[in-house]
């Protein structure tokens, strides 16, 4: 039996290396992407014999474009793409120093999505099969205050994935919306407040690939924090101003 393959951008911590230890310790040949070379290293010489590194940044179309095409010269389509990647600040509009931190939110978790799948998506479409996973988050069903950025990122993103989902009807290959709530990163490290329902990256990353092998389009992880964000989107816009006006906020930062 051919062993499963395996692309996964952001994969040097967090939830993205969470998701390549999963898939590797089931067998899979794993391509992963990610900026710091020395991190995919370290992973490389743990399974040598399963996985491909390449270090990029998402926002480089042309190193992605390479690096797709290496992976599938030496290991064929893979038969999943998770676009992984993001970052995450406090962000606020009354800075003139904080625009291209959004810039650089909708560059990575938006625009690095699309780039990560684009080289991809032909070559699936010419085998008739393959799974794209987009990452997006709770985050992205309401606006939260002091994360602008973020939350339009990864809304965006939702309507991306939907938009690509229709787009891929009938020809054998699917597109998954994934929405974790907390997981326990360097991304959440520095949260302010608390976070419910919050999950190791392992324990994301074993529900994420259930998800993926359940053929289900749409998922947030942990389920709890499904519920919260279906109330967060019934309530009245008066309701959600009030209540969030005063919410703790991630603290900004100028990548």
């Amino acid at each position: 039996m051919t062993a499963q393959r395996v692309v996964i951008s952001g994969a040097s911590s967090g939830l993205g290396l969470a998701l390549a230890q999963h898939y590797l310790e089931q067998g899979a040949i794993v391509g992963v992407f990610a900026r710091r070379a020395d991190y995919l290293q370290s992973l490389s010489k743990q399974y040598p014999q399963q996985v491909y590194c390449y270090p990029l940044d998402v926002r480089d179309s042309a190193a992605v474009q390479a690096a797709a095409q290496r992976f599938i010269a030496h290991k064929s389509v893979p038969d999943i793409v998770i676009a992984n990647a993001g970052i995450s600040a406090g962000t606020l509009t009354d800075y003139a120093e904080d625009i291209d931190v959004f810039q650089q939110i909708m560059d990575v978790n938006m625009l690095g999505v699309i780039k990560t799948f684009q080289p991809f998506l032909v070559p699936m479409r010419e085998v008739g099969h393959g799974t794209l996973v987009g990452i997006a988050s709770v985050a992205g069903f309401r606006g939260l205050p002091g994360a602008g950025a973020y939350s339009a990122s990864k809304a965006a993103l939702i309507s991306y994935m939907e938009s690509l989902r229709v787009e891929l009807h009938g020809s054998g290959m699917h597109a998954v919306t994934i929405c974790p709530g907390y997981i326990k990163t360097p991304m959440t490290a520095i949260n302010p407040y608390s976070m419910p329902f919050i999950l190791s990256a392992d324990e994301a990353a074993r529900r994420i690939a259930r998800v993926i092998v359940s053929g289900n389009s749409f998922a947030v992880v942990p389920w709890q924090m499904g519920l919260v964000g279906h109330v967060l989107k019934l309530l009245p816009n008066w309701i959600y101003d009030i209540a969030f006006s005063r919410a703790p906020r991630k603290p900004r930062k100028l990548f």
